[in-house]
């Protein structure tokens, strides 16, 4: 049977996550039941990761097999957009990939950005899509702090408490912040993250960034090995899933 991978983005803001859940909202429980009201199937759905609930998706990547007799690409993602409304998430793209493509397992790279809205007054507009940050951060700081985590490290510091990886080691291939206005950004992007490891060093560098802690604690942060050490979890409004990345024979109009 034929495989499709597509590409999604979301409003993760109603759901409890990816994932899907027995009692409540998830964006894998709409996606199935959009894919069951057109073609009369439950299917499997797999994704290159998990976002937790209220993080959003620019980027995310999926995969299912669908008989190829009756659904082309197109047909595919014009059915699911259709089938999909309201909920907040569309299917950007669909190509057809052979038997050996994984969403999950294939993906050889995952990037994400943090918002932070970073001023006194509130947030009318991007509320639930930023983290207000009232106290003046100093990005440029944020950056050099950042540096440190950059590389092969044990991200124990930075993993959630109930985190199931095998390992807490991984490789960090960037991480950048930079200030665009009131915008403070941070991407960032790896083989694959631990629970909760994105958020935990935005919440970190924060705290380098608010004038609390000097540039050279984050390292010393990694180094203890010590979650309560670090700084709090930044909240999941302002996190998003940017892109997965694949061998290069899987390729999307956009990479053209």
């Amino acid at each position: 049977m034929p495989r499709f991978a597509i590409r999604l983005e979301y409003d993760g803001t109603p759901y409890m996550g990816w994932q899907f859940q027995e009692h409540g909202p998830s964006v894998q429980g709409a996606v199935i039941d959009a894919f069951r009201e057109f073609t009369g199937e439950t299917l499997t759905v797999h994704a290159s990761g998990r976002t937790d609930a209220g993080v959003h998706a620019l980027g995310q990547v999926i995969h299912v097999d669908i008989d190829g007799d009756r659904f082309d690409a197109n047909r595919i993602r014009e059915a699911l957009n259709g089938c999909l409304r309201p909920h907040p998430i569309a299917a950007l793209e669909v190509i057809e990939v052979d038997d050996a493509f994984h969403a999950r397992f294939e993906c050889t790279g995952r990037a994400y950005r943090y918002i932070i809205v970073n001023r006194r007054p509130g947030l009318a507009l991007e509320r639930d899509r930023a983290w207000l940050v009232r106290s003046p951060l100093d990005a440029d700081a944020m950056n050099e702090a950042a540096q440190a985590l950059v590389g092969h490290h044990d991200f124990t510091s930075f993993r959630a408490i109930l985190c199931q990886a095998k390992t807490p080691v991984k490789t960090l291939d960037t991480l950048r912040v930079w200030r665009t206005g009131e915008r403070v950004i941070v991407e960032t992007a790896a083989r694959s993250f631990l629970h909760n490891q994105v958020r935990n060093m935005v919440g970190t560098l924060v705290e380098v960034g608010a004038g609390r802690k000097p540039v050279a604690w984050v390292r010393e942060v990694l180094e203890a090995r010590d979650r309560q050490v670090s700084g709090p979890k930044a909240p999941a409004c302002g996190l998003y899933f940017m892109r997965a990345s694949y061998p290069a024979k899987y390729r999307w109009s956009s990479d053209a």
